[in-house]
Formats: structure tokens, C-alpha cells, sequence
């Protein structure tokens, strides 16, 4: 007699493995989702896969050549919803159904339109028995930049800064090489090789000319990200570094972008996102990203434009790295936040994760969005 508490503990230990090997395509599947698969016959697994690059076959397709004639009647453990429609790859579906797969455990529906259920549907038509919901919330959080392109027509937005244990990000001068240690540097540089898009503002590119790269030699990042300057009047010298390291360069700017053809020479993608005041539209800026399959933004920037970001509601994320020195009230500090002028104008922060990084201390938060009472 089955045990379907056993049954449900295998099921979990499965979608664990899945999910485990979703991660080893962290930062080369963009802009496709990070998938992983499992196929086994109770404890057994007879076939793994993990959707590598974009473009390249699918999750299922790996572990269905993996498991061979062993797939008939085994259970695949999937990530996320099989894809149904025919794009550089094959439906997943079909493979699924063709190689008489059982059952299938999905850990969450694809946002996707093209998908949204119908490959759910088209596995039960087939009379394949599906279940979904297994480890849903790890899955999310694997892809939600993904599920926040397509859900919320913008990527997912990390707002990264550097600062001191007194929350000054540079001196009154702007000096800020180097607030951390090597080792939160190479950490970064890890966050930048995850993302689509690497933005910053036109003061922090003036003032330090950073590459905005992401220079991890283990991770596998076949597509470098975009890097992408919020520059309303179009200041970015066509001898910037940001144009010397391969992949895209978007300016966003409010002005006429024809005026620029020394930036356009230099490789640069101008688009024009002007607000109400004349400054670049940060909302139709991520709208833009969208468009071009960018999941995730990774920011860099000062606090002119990480206030206005977190401001206007765009940051999902704050990862703060604090080196243990101070700079002084002099110094420069993490956001300017001009709509806070009393304190329960505050905004808060969940904090989520703290972990020493070398000497230094990385906090990841995430925005309060239940608001913050008064003592």
C-alpha cells in the first residue's frame, strides 16, 4: 500500500533536485526562465536536465534524452509549466505526451500568455495527471524577474549600494573607490552577471566612468547584460569605459534622439522616455526594458537616482554592502529622499537576509509594502 506521506516527501525531494538544477542556469538563460527537470520512477530518478541558453533545448527535453525509454510511466518533476507553442525550440508538452510520461509535478504556472495554463491543459487532455504548486514560493523567487516582466510589463529591480557603517556611500568630493573589499566586489559582480540590465545614472557615470560589466569567470554568462544610463540631457561622452566591454548600451534621456550621433557611433541604443518635468520617465524606462526581454535590473548608482527609483515605487530589492569605516556627516549618503519630512513619511524595509561578505556586511531588504506604524 502507497504511503502518501512518503509519497508527498519524495515529491518534495524531487522538486528540490529540479530546482537545484534550475539555479545552475542563473545567469545564462535570460531571456528565458530558469527551468529545471526531474524524471523518476519513485526514488529513482532516470533522467535530469536544466534548460541551459536561450535559444537551446528546454528543461524537459534534456531530462527526456537522459531518461530514454525509462521516461514511459515515470513522474517529470518540472519547475515551471511546459511550454505548449513552437518558438527556437520544440513544445515541451508534445515531448511529454509522445514519450508517455505519467505524470507531471509543476511547481508553478508560466505568466507567460503563450503558455498561462494550456500547457497544464493539453498535458490532462492527454490524459497525463497533473499536479502544480510544489515548492511554488522557491520557484517564484528563482524567476521573478520573469514573472515580473510579464505580469507587471517591468523587470524586477535591484537597487545594490556600497556604504560605509554610517550609510555614507562617498566622500563630500565623491570619492567612493573603494567603500568594500575585494570579495563584496566580486559578489556584485555576481549580482551584475544574474541580471539583464546594469543601470546607472549619468553623475555616477561621469564621475567614476564605470565598465558596468560582470567580470565572473564561473558563471557561465554567455550574454553579457545591457548596461543602461538614465542621462536626461545627454552627457555620456562617446569615450566612455561602458562602451569598451562587449554587449548592449542603452542611454535613456528626455531629449531628441537624433541629437546624438556621436553616441550612436559608439554603439549606443538612444531612447527617448521624457517625464512631466523634463527628466528621463524611470516607469516608461522599465517599460522599455521589458520590451527588450530584460528580467532582471541591477542598480548602481547614486542617491539622486536611487531615491528617485525607490520614490516612485520601482525597487523590489536593496542589497547594502557595509564596509566597517566611517566617512563622517560631510559624506555623501544612499538616497535622497526629498518626500520624507517626518517620520511616518519613513519607508521601510524588510530584511531578509545578513551575511558577512570578506570584512564586510551584506543586508538584503525588500520594500515594506504593509507601511510602517507609529510607535
Amino acid at each position: 500500500m502507497t504511503d502518501p506521506l512518503r509519497d508527498g516527501a519524495r515529491d518534495r525531494r524531487h522538486m528540490m533536485r529540479a530546482l537545484a538544477l534550475a539555479r545552475r542556469g542563473l545567469y545564462s538563460t535570460d531571456p528565458n526562465p530558469r527551468v529545471g527537470c526531474v524524471i523518476a520512477r519513485g526514488e529513482r530518478i532516470v533522467g535530469e536536465g536544466w534548460h541551459r541558453y536561450a535559444g537551446e533545448p528546454h528543461a524537459e527535453i534534456h531530462a527526456l534524452a537522459a531518461a530514454g525509454g525509462g521516461a514511459a510511466g515515470a513522474t517529470a518533476y518540472v519547475t515551471l509549466e511546459p511550454c505548449r507553442h513552437t518558438g527556437r525550440t520544440g513544445p515541451c508538452t508534445r515531448a511529454l505526451i509522445e514519450a508517455r510520461v505519467a505524470r507531471v509535478v509543476a511547481a508553478m504556472r508560466d505568466p507567460n500568455p503563450r503558455v498561462a495554463g494550456r500547457g497544464f491543459a493539453e498535458l490532462a487532455a492527454a490524459g497525463v495527471e497533473v499536479e502544480t504548486g510544489l515548492l511554488e514560493a522557491e520557484a517564484g523567487r528563482l524567476n521573478r524577474g520573469f514573472v515580473s516582466r510579464y505580469e507587471r510589463g517591468r523587470p524586477w529591480v535591484r537597487c545594490k549600494l556600497a556604504a560605509t557603517l554610517d550609510g555614507r556611500t562617498a566622500t563630500a568630493t565623491g570619492e567612493s573607490q573603494w567603500i568594500t573589499g575585494e570579495a563584496a566586489r566580486a559578489d556584485v559582480h555576481r549580482l551584475r552577471a544574474r541580471a539583464g540590465a546594469v543601470l546607472t545614472g549619468i553623475g555616477t557615470l561621469l564621475a567614476d566612468d564605470p565598465r558596468l560589466d560582470a567580470r565572473v569567470d564561473d558563471a557561465g554568462c554567455v550574454a553579457p547584460p545591457m548596461r543602461v544610463i538614465a542621462d536626461s540631457r545627454l552627457r555620456t561622452p562617446p569615450t566612455a569605459r561602458v562602451f569598451s566591454a562587449p554587449g548592449r548600451v542603452l542611454v535613456a534621456t528626455s531629449r531628441d534622439a537624433p541629437s546624438a550621433p556621436a553616441l550612436r557611433d559608439a554603439g549606443a541604443e538612444i531612447v527617448s522616455v521624457p517625464d512631466a518635468g523634463g527628466r528621463v520617465s524611470l516607469g516608461d524606462l522599465m517599460t522599455a526594458l521589458a520590451e527588450r526581454g530584460v528580467n532582471e535590473v541591477h542598480t548602481e548608482c547614486g542617491p539622486t537616482l536611487a531615491g528617485a527609483l525607490l520614490g516612485s515605487g520601482l525597487v523590489d530589492e536593496v542589497v547594502v554592502y557595509l564596509a566597517p569605516t566611517l566617512l563622517g556627516d560631510a559624506a555623501r549618503g544612499m538616497f535622497t529622499l526629498s518626500m520624507v519630512a517626518a517620520m511616518r513619511d519613513r519607508i521601510g524595509l524588510d530584511i531578509t537576509g545578513v551575511k558577512r561578505v570578506g570584512a564586510d556586511l551584506r543586508i538584503d531588504a525588500l520594500p515594506d509594502v504593509s507601511g510602517n506604524d507609529d510607535a
